[in-house]
């Protein structure tokens, strides 16, 4: 896409939001050279931090191709945010539809018009207590293998740094370096021909996944765990945990017939 299709108010979002990130942060890019330079594409971004979309915006804008980010359709739906919303082309999510792939129909027209669509596969931000990513949802593997686009990788660290997760104390000071990296594409094509079961998507969300831990691996200089964080799991455990300390405990006195 080139810069002639921004848009006005995709311009006024990058005037009031890029002189604050230049003042209050460094930056550390690297890898524009993988964002496509025309026609369609995804970019799957790990979520670690409330302003690392700026971080990453101010990454992509600067590269001509703007991201267009995936919001509950009830924001397009009147008043001043949704004209925002839709002047700046973001994507509505359809989360009363049945159908899965169509609660993603506006992110593939939107690729088939040449866009490109920001996902977190994640879902929302990191609960892994390293901040790395944790496992994902299947949204972005739904509709790359819809629209067979090239899926790009990108890794980000150091927004946390200014506001951790769930934080809602920010540090900016001493500035802090925003870090971005995207990849190649990621090499999804063994997938093209197999029907989108839950095991074929939970495969390809894995190997999404496993293409950002491996970048941000290079960008943090650490190795993540062999295991992603599961929410899910670590929920049922503290169930688990939780429902243990519950149980009441025996109170009968043992009697000399006891030991008998």
């Amino acid at each position: 896409m080139s810069r002639r299709r921004i848009g006005f108010w995709y311009r006024l979002a990058a005037v009031i939001a890029k002189p604050p990130l230049v003042v209050l942060f460094k930056r550390d890019w690297r890898g524009m050279e993988h964002i496509p330079a025309d026609g369609g594409f995804i970019t799957a971004v790990n979520h670690n931090s409330h302003i690392d979309p700026l971080s990453y915006a101010h990454f992509q804008y600067n590269t001509g191709r703007v991201p267009r980010f995936l919001a509950k359709d009830g924001l397009f739906k009147g008043g001043f945010v949704a004209k925002v919303m839709k002047g700046t082309g973001q994507i509505p999510v359809y989360r009363e539809t049945t159908n899965a792939l169509d609660a993603f129909r506006a992110a593939v027209d939107a690729i088939e018009r040449g866009e490109c669509v920001a996902f977190y596969p994640e879902g929302t931000l990191t609960r892994d207590p390293d901040m790395w990513p944790m496992t994902a949802k299947s949204g972005a593997a739904r509709v790359a293998l819809k629209t067979k686009c090239p899926v790009i990788p990108v890794a980000q660290w150091g927004a946390n740094l200014a506001l951790p997760p769930y934080s809602k104390k920010p540090s900016f000071f001493p500035r802090k370096t925003l870090q971005v990296k995207a990849g190649a594409p990621v090499d999804l094509s063994r997938f093209y021909d197999k029907e989108p079961t839950a095991e074929v998507l939970r495969e390809v969300t894995e190997t999404i996944m496993a293409a950002i831990t491996e970048l941000l691996e290079e960008v943090r200089g650490e190795k993540a765990p062999q295991t992603p964080y599961d929410p899910r799991k670590a929920r049922r455990e503290q169930r688990r945990k939780a429902a243990g300390r519950s149980t009441p405990q025996s109170t009968e006195k043992s009697t000399p017939e006891d030991s008998k």
